[in-house]
């Protein structure tokens, strides 16, 4: 099992990292999946994850209180924002439309009323 839970916080890293530059895959969600498969796999993995310098501070946060911090909660709104503004300009159809104006809203509210980190 231990090489399973690497292996998938291997992949949740991966995804992570290319969330960094693609607007529609969200990064710290995987890493907060990661540092759950590393804390169950490998110690090494865990410590270099939750101490890394950029990454490490919003895994701590919300492992400890739930927190995210202000600055991601802006880069997450932006984000949201520029996908469904892109959505209407492309001119997908209004049912779909109307999803993503539900689901991301969702998230936006579950975002916005976590506390600050």
């Amino acid at each position: 099992m231990k090489y399973l839970w690497t292996l998938l916080g291997l992949m949740c890293v991966g995804l992570a990292l290319i969330g960094v530059v693609l607007p529609l895959l969200p990064t710290v969600p995987f890493l907060l999946l990661a540092a759950f498969f590393f804390a169950k796999s490998s110690e090494r993995l865990h410590t270099w994850l939750v101490t890394h310098r950029l990454f490490g501070p919003m895994i701590l946060d919300w492992q400890n209180s739930g927190a995210i911090r202000p600055k991601a909660k802006k880069a997450a709104t932006i984000s949201i924002a520029a996908v469904f503004l892109f959505s209407v300009i492309m001119g997908v159809p209004s049912h779909v439309i109307a999803i993503q104006f539900i689901v991301l809203g969702g998230v936006l509210t579950f975002i916005w009323t976590r506390p600050s980190g």
